[in-house]
């Protein structure tokens, strides 16, 4: 929760979404507190949630995160929540369910049914930390990062119930599938050194949302690998703080937080 003496009748959330290539990873981790805290310092009402994990795991792992959305739209009273100004986030498997939840709301074959029926999973916006766009076209890298043109296998096949690289599925869970016009602001940061989700998966999501006339920022950073936060990558300060461009994002595109 926000840290401060100031009242405020109703404040703009973030749902938090934790990676770990959708078979691992827990809600409590490292990076999952320290986006979380910086959040809340900053007046955001930041929950960090956990979802369906390992094989078979999709599309149901979406399914939780957009009840993670619901839970808090639906609670928005006694939260202090302001149910129109709610985000989500998240970092590598994490950064690519964010995506799924902003750019497939109101989709129904991707919608939960339940327990908060009639309650929207849309969001405000989304921050993308390094996350797949496209399970068909991610590539191996070298070992600095940069992208070979080689295809990789676009994730654990077993998660999203395949038996090859080419099933129909991957189309349908890559986010770059279901941008559209209408789809909310996004702010893509990604490390150019990045051996794990190569940076080009960012680059073509930007290029698809700049296609489509969609609000966005793609930030890439030298030097830097998988798994950062807001500060730190590798225990080693990060070459640009990235808590004002993230609270800047929010401010703009979710409203001030104080």
């Amino acid at each position: 929760m926000p840290t401060g003496d100031e009242p405020v009748s109703r404040r703009p959330a973030v749902v938090w979404i934790h990676g770990g290539g959708w078979a691992g990873g827990k809600k409590t981790a490292a990076r999952e507190t320290n986006v979380c805290q910086a959040l809340a310092s900053a007046g955001y009402i930041c929950a960090s949630i956990d979802y369906k994990l390992g094989r078979g795991a999709w599309p149901q792992n979406l399914l939780d995160c957009k009840n993670g959305v619901r839970y808090l739209r639906a609670h928005a009273a006694e939260l202090g929540i302001d149910p129109d100004r709610i985000a989500v986030a998240g970092g590598s498997a994490g950064g690519h369910l964010a995506l799924m939840v902003g750019l497939t709301s109101g989709k129904s074959e991707l919608e939960p049914s339940s327990p908060y029926a009639g309650i929207s999973s849309s969001v405000s916006c989304v921050i993308d930390l390094y996350g797949i766009a496209n399970l068909l076209t991610r590539q191996e890298t070298e070992k600095d990062g940069t992208p070979t043109g080689r295809r990789r296998s676009g994730g654990p096949l077993s998660v999203f119930g395949a038996t090859s690289i080419d099933d129909d599925v991957f189309k349908a869970a890559s986010p770059v599938t279901h941008v559209s016009t209408k789809s909310p602001p996004i702010l893509i940061v990604h490390g150019r050194a990045d051996t794990t989700v190569d940076y080009g998966q960012s680059v073509e999501l930007a290029r698809v949302l700049q296609e489509r006339g969609v609000p966005h920022q793609l930030i890439l950073l030298d030097g830097v690998g998988h798994t950062f936060d807001l500060v730190t990558w590798n225990k080693r300060p990060l070459p640009r703080d990235l808590r004002p461009l993230v609270l800047a994002f929010l401010d703009k595109h979710s409203g001030p937080a104080r």
